[in-house]
């Protein structure tokens, strides 16, 4: 597991984010869910799941070759719909590519809870940053 710097994305730090597993194409997600990420009812907040939808869908376009360089996105369209409540705990998302172009990738997303019940599901279009559109990157 890697912990994802705090200091590149403070909002990372601030959901408690960590990046269980990143390869080309694919990431894996997780946040520990408690009272933090709860809204009135109980239960976590639709902003925290859309938030892990649109991290693990950037991450998963973003997977760098090359040691010490990096690769940028911004998100251009996410979308999500809710299957389930999460309650506290182990709540884990799935970015996958599902292909991908010159300057954009497009990602399907799926988010289980603790119990490994998908919760919720989404689809993004993600666009490189200028240099960001080979695997190799650019230098950090």
């Amino acid at each position: 597991m890697q912990n994802l710097d705090p200091f590149e994305a403070g909002y990372h730090a601030l959901l408690g984010l960590v990046l269980e597993e990143w390869r080309d194409g694919f990431a894996r997600l997780c946040c520990e869910a408690g009272p933090q990420h709860l809204n009135r009812s109980g239960i976590v907040h639709g902003g925290v799941v859309l938030s892990l939808i649109d991290q693990a869908a950037g991450y998963a376009g973003l997977w760098c070759s090359v040691p010490g360089h990096l690769r940028k996105a911004v998100t251009v369209d996410l979308d999500c719909r809710f299957t389930g409540q999460i309650r506290p705990g182990r709540v884990v998302a799935e970015g996958r590519v599902a292909t991908r172009g010159q300057k954009l990738y497009f990602v399907r997303t799926e988010v289980f809870d603790a119990t490994g019940q998908m919760v919720a599901f989404g689809a993004s279009t993600h666009r490189w940053r200028a240099g960001s559109e080979r695997v190799e990157g650019v230098p950090a």
